[in-house]
Formats: structure tokens, sequence, C-alpha cells
């Protein structure tokens, strides 16, 4: 396994939409293995493909041990609506607030191909959403009001020149810290 690169606001894969996987192969599974690496090394909670520049319709999360590798998942159901922080992991250390549903319940294929249905409510329900809309090209700060996008962006340009080429390269090891308070900066 190897940890992969974050792809940062403003590369243009993470606005593109992904394509549908039809062939579950060796190499598949390891994408998805280096995903989980990739995401933990980041202290992450979720990981889609397009951040780590691939264009498979794919995502991995990562819940208080719910763990899951979604490949060409639909939310075929979405129930109550919450408001909550969310960040990413593709602009780190930016927050904005975001509705979304309380519950939802994701069709998706496992790595070998299995359809499966999962129901997840809260903190898995919103990583799953996060998670999806990445693999449609959105956004969480698509979700915000002007004023509070414009203030995130402005916030992710002095942010991002700790960063070269668009790219957030993530040393083996111990995982990057999060605060505690923000489990969500990790989607």
């Amino acid at each position: 396994m190897s940890l992969l690169p974050i792809h940062l606001l403003g590369d243009p894969i993470l606005r593109e939409e992904t394509i549908p996987v039809t062939e579950f192969t060796d190499e598949l599974r390891t994408l998805v293995d280096d995903m989980f690496e990739t995401m933990y090394a980041a202290s992450g909670i979720g990981l889609a493909a397009p951040q780590v520049g691939r264009r498979e319709r794919l995502a991995v999360v990562d819940v208080e041990g719910a763990k899951y590798a979604i490949i060409n998942p639909e939310i075929v159901l979405a129930e109550g609506k919450a408001r909550a922080e969310e960040a990413c992991l593709s602009f780190p250390d930016v927050y904005g607030t975001v509705e979304r549903a309380t519950r939802v319940i994701v069709q998706a294929q496992d790595v070998n191909g299995t359809p499966f249905e999962v129901e997840a409510t809260d903190l898995l329900a919103r990583c799953f959403q996060h998670e999806i809309d990445h693999l449609h090209g959105k956004l969480f700060i698509d979700y915000l009001s002007y004023l509070k996008r414009r203030a995130a962006l402005a916030e992710w340009e002095e942010l991002r020149k700790q960063y070269t080429g668009n790219i957030r390269h993530l040393k083996p090891g111990a995982p990057e810290l999060v605060d505690p308070e923000h489990p969500e900066a990790g989607m």
C-alpha cells in the first residue's frame, strides 16, 4: 500500500463527473486500499477518488468503525435535515455549515462488484453525502451562501500557500493531527 497525493481545491478534477466502475480488478482493490491508507494518514473519515486524482466512481468511508468502500454509490432515500459544520481533505482547515439529510440509504457495490445497501444516520450519513457529492464534482462550499463561500475561498487562498501545485503530500508514519472538536474535518 502507498500514500496517494491529495488534490486540492483549484484542481479541475475535483469539479469533474466520475466514471462508473465496470471492472472489479486487483488494481481497483489496490486503489481502495491505498485510499484507506491515505485517508487514515490525513486523519480523515472519508475520501473520494477525485481527491486522489482518479476518475473512478468510488469513495472510502470510516466513521467510528463503520468502514465502507462504496463503488458506484447512489443515495436512494434521504430524510430529515440538520445543519452541521463540514470541512474537506482537499482544502484543509476551511469550515462551513451545511444542511444535509440526517438519514440516508445508499446503494453501492463492494470491491468485488457485489451490490449492497447501507442505512446511515448522523455523521455517517453526512459523510456519505459529502463523498458522493465529490463523485459528481460538487463540494461542500457549493452549499454555502454567496458571502460565506467568498469568505471560505479567501481563507483557502491564504492556507493554500503552504502547498505546491495544488497537491497535498502526506508523510508516512503518524497520521496528521485533527481537532477532536471537528471530526467532520476529515471528509
